[in-house]
This record gives C-alpha cells, sequence and structure tokens, in this order.
C-alpha cells in the first residue's frame, strides 16, 4: 500500500470517530524513523485508546500489519506505529504540552533566524 493511501485510510477514520484536529507532519528528511506524522486530539483517555484501536482495525483489514502501540487506556497519548506514518493520538491537555508540532517545525524557526 501506497503511502498516501494509508494517510487516507488514518485520516477518514479519525475523522468518522470524531477525532479533533488532525494534523498530518510532513517529516521526510526530518528523520529516519518515518515519512508523516498524524497528530489528534481526543476528548478523553478512553477516547484516546478507542481512535488507536478503530485505526489499527482498519489498517489490518487493508493488510498492514502495525510495528507498535504505545499507551493505552488511561493514557493521555497514544502512539500508533505504521512504519511510514505514526499516530499520535492526544488529550487536548498533552497536546498543548508535548506541542509536538512546534517541535517538528525546526524548518520555520531557521528560516525565520536567517531572514532576520
Amino acid at each position: 500500500m501506497q503511502t498516501k493511501d494509508l494517510l487516507k485510510i488514518v485520516e477518514k477514520v479519525l475523522d468518522d470517530n470524531k477525532g479533533q484536529h488532525i494534523t498530518v507532519l510532513d517529516v521526510i528528511g526530518k528523520t529516519s524513523i518515518t515519512d508523516f506524522m498524524v497528530l489528534v486530539t481526543s476528548t478523553s483517555e478512553r477516547h484516546a485508546k478507542a481512535l488507536c484501536d478503530y485505526v489499527l482495525e482498519e489498517v489490518k483489514e487493508n493488510g498492514i500489519t502495525p510495528l507498535g502501540v504505545e499507551g493505552g487506556q488511561g493514557s493521555d497519548w497514544v502512539l500508533l506505529d505504521l512504519g511510514d506514518v505514526i499516530l499520535h493520538v492526544m488529550t487536548a491537555q498533552a497536546r498543548e504540552f508535548y506541542q509536538l508540532e512546534k517541535l517538528w517545525s525546526v524548518d520555520r524557526v531557521e528560516e525565520e533566524l536567517v531572514e532576520e
């Protein structure tokens, strides 16, 4: 399966199951561990686990074997490693605290410093 097709599946499942603020980060060239990171906000810890479970079920039905799952029931951050795509499901509090979008947008900060 192509990476773009996998991204579409992940985004659709998250959207269908009320994931909030779905963000896709293109990290090609920034890390060797994956091509894309998908971040989504859950309404609760239970919702975070459920969103990951829904994505896990759908990708397995499409012949993809996940590399791993971290976190679970009672976690405010659940990670699903699908190889070329890593899914981060976080509660609003965890997403605000860790600010992964900011962490992976280093290029923009460097560009701003060069312009000054």
